[in-house]
């Protein structure tokens, strides 16, 4: 794997991270303890665990799938992967803006299923390229599948 295209994908991958964190750390305790849950939500000590397990994920088999097409002379699809790796990591961070930051359920709700399908998106385009890369990736849209489930739930939960 090129250092390089590593760099590159983990130094966006941690810039989402970044930005979803500063959204989110003031409000946890505070907006997010009232809310009324279901029972599956995760306790709060998971999130942290999964995400960051994610983005290095996303990170790594990023960087492989974008070293292999470029390797292969598919420079055309290698642009098209970076375009929707960039699309993908803007809704995931905005996502953690608009729950935590501006408490709009409904439209995290929405976000989440959006992120979820460009989270399929990603790791259809990552098998394409390299199919043991993608199958690495395949926890990242089946977490954001749950995270919606979650998302949509506490909505209807917390409905005025």
């Amino acid at each position: 794997m090129n250092k390089q295209t590593l760099a590159a994908t983990s130094l966006a991958v941690g810039a989402t991270a970044g930005l979803g964190s500063v959204a989110s750390q003031p409000r946890i305790t505070q907006w997010y303890s009232r809310l009324r849950k279901p029972a599956y939500v995760p306790p709060n000590g998971v999130f942290p665990i999964a995400w960051t397990s994610l983005y290095t994920d996303i990170a790594i088999t990023s960087a492989t799938a974008i070293d292999r097409l470029r390797s292969t002379g598919r420079r055309d699809e290698a642009r098209r992967y970076i375009v929707a790796l960039a699309a993908n990591l803007i809704l995931n961070a905005g996502w953690s803006w608009v729950f935590f930051k501006y408490n709009k359920l409904g439209a995290s709700a929405v976000g989440a299923v959006v992120l979820a399908a460009s989270s399929a998106d990603l790791t259809r385009r990552t098998a394409a390229a390299d199919p043991r890369a993608g199958a690495a990736l395949l926890p990242y849209p089946l977490w954001c599948a749950f995270a919606t489930a979650m998302s949509v739930h506490i909505w209807v939960l917390n409905r005025r």
